[in-house]
């Protein structure tokens, strides 16, 4: 059965008080024990959420990490690094990432190797900007970023992703993908996973939905057969919010 997933990326908000705070306050809150709950703050405050997490069933991540093992690389952090303090997530290829910093496919595939290497989990994210929706390009587009990022892997080290739908076009913009599209984009992921490595596989991998989701909208978006869970920006800055969703299978 694949895992039920809700990871929330902090992205570069709150302060040192406040990242404790927040942690702190999620750690007061029960989960469905088959829903596993992560969060991903900003690196500087990595290691002590670890530590504060590690009495619940709440798991860390990091929202970058490097392509190299480690070197002259100033500002970069290697995923031996990231292993080292605790965590066992690591974000690949946000739209942020792709678009502020020019990441591309090939790159990402290489960061996805170092990670696994070193048995951490990748959440490998994919989704399509608003002229490629309407352009009607979105599946190729994502198609493309798969492929390109993740298809170099054999059976075993694809079953140590988990992918996140995120379409740019909802991302902060308070405009969420309909129920209907995020399933037919979730859809098509699993079917071009089942295309290369077979149904077994394919099912075996979850899938998460990321893009303006908020407590009154999970409910429906995780009723859909393909979607997993939820990778949750804005929403995981509040811990009830974060709760909530996480609480919405």
């Amino acid at each position: 059965m694949r895992k039920k997933i809700v990871a929330g990326n902090w992205k570069m908000n709150k302060t040192h008080s406040e990242a404790l705070a927040l942690i702190k306050e999620i750690n007061q809150h029960t989960v469905n024990d088959e829903v596993q709950l992560i969060v991903i703050p900003p690196s500087i405050y990595v290691s002590e959420v670890v530590n504060l997490a590690a009495s619940n069933n709440v798991r860390v991540g990091v929202q970058n990490s490097s392509q190299y093992d480690g070197g002259a690389y100033t500002g970069e952090l290697s995923s031996a690094m990231i292993k080292s303090v605790g965590a066992q997530f690591v974000l690949v290829g946000h739209s942020e990432r792709r678009e502020y910093f020019k990441e591309k496919n090939a790159d990402l595939a290489l960061k996805v190797d170092q990670l696994i290497n070193d048995d951490l989990t990748p959440i490998y994210c994919c989704g399509e900007v608003l002229e490629d929706r309407e352009a009607g390009n979105h599946f190729n587009f994502v198609k493309s970023q798969i492929e390109e990022g993740l298809f170099h892997l054999d059976e075993t080290a694809i079953l140590k992703i988990v992918i996140a739908y995120e379409p740019v076009w909802a991302i902060g913009t308070g405009v969420t993908a309909s129920s209907d599209q995020a399933q037919e984009m979730h859809h098509f992921i699993r079917t071009l996973l089942t295309d290369k490595y077979g149904n077994d596989v394919a099912n075996a991998i979850s899938i998460l939905y990321g893009g303006s989701c908020k407590p009154n909208i999970a409910q429906e978006l995780f009723a859909n057969s393909d979607v997993d869970g939820g990778l949750i920006g804005g929403a995981s800055l509040n811990a009830q919010d974060f709760i909530a969703i996480a609480n919405s299978f």
